[in-house]
């Protein structure tokens, strides 16, 4: 079984103070564009393959090591000057358990975007590869901020997932999924060989 799973979840779902800086982040955008307020979600992925879930997705840097929480880059948030101190400091990571903690609050469930091996292969290949930019500014000149949702869409789209197509949940939004597709634009997708291509070669699917 091989799945490409994408989770809208609820911005600050399991942490106080984060549901309500999203809130008063929505309220400055709203007003500056002249539109009514909408929902804020972050992305997440899970991704099924050979047997085992790998769970995707930026999380705060934590107290604790980064083996077990499968941490396979890091970034700053705000400035880069502050990245030597972990409260600035964000991670990617790839987590061979698949659980995200706020999974749960999820909106609408898994959207299945892919249940296509090659394109699960693909995604897990590209985690290593994905851009770490100061979270929270438009280092890049995507037109958007970086953050969770610029993550997921730029792994998405290099994939050759169909990213730009994808939306939140009715009346919401999920702010720096833009620049992740733009980013992603500049480069050609990665293709890996099919599985039953690599074993003719006597080459280990990966």
């Amino acid at each position: 079984m091989a799945a490409v799973d994408l989770y809208w979840i609820p911005l600050g779902a399991d942490a106080h103070v984060v549901r309500v800086s999203g809130r008063v982040y929505e309220a400055l955008a709203a007003a500056a564009q002249r539109r009514p307020r909408r929902a804020l979600y972050h992305a997440a992925l899970i991704i099924t393959l050979g047997g085992a879930r790998h769970a995707i997705e930026i999380a705060p840097s934590p107290r604790t090591q980064g083996a077990a929480r499968g941490v396979v880059a890091t970034g700053a948030v705000g400035s880069r000057l502050l990245r030597g101190l972990r409260v600035f400091r964000y991670e990617v990571c790839c987590r061979p358990d698949g659980l995200i903690p706020d999974l749960a609050a999820a909106v609408g469930g898994p959207c299945r975007v892919s249940g296509d091996a090659d394109a699960a292969r693909r995604l897990l290949a590209l985690v290593r590869e994905v851009p770490t930019p100061v979270w929270g500014r438009d280092e890049l000149g995507a037109g958007e901020m970086w953050n969770s949702n610029s993550m997921v869409a730029w792994l998405l789209a290099s994939a050759g997932l169909p990213a730009g197509e994808l939306e939140p949940p009715p009346g919401g939004r999920a702010p720096g999924w833009a620049s992740g597709v733009a980013v992603a634009a500049r480069r050609p997708a990665r293709r890996l060989a099919p599985a039953a291509a690599l074993e003719e070669r006597g080459e280990p699917a990966r």
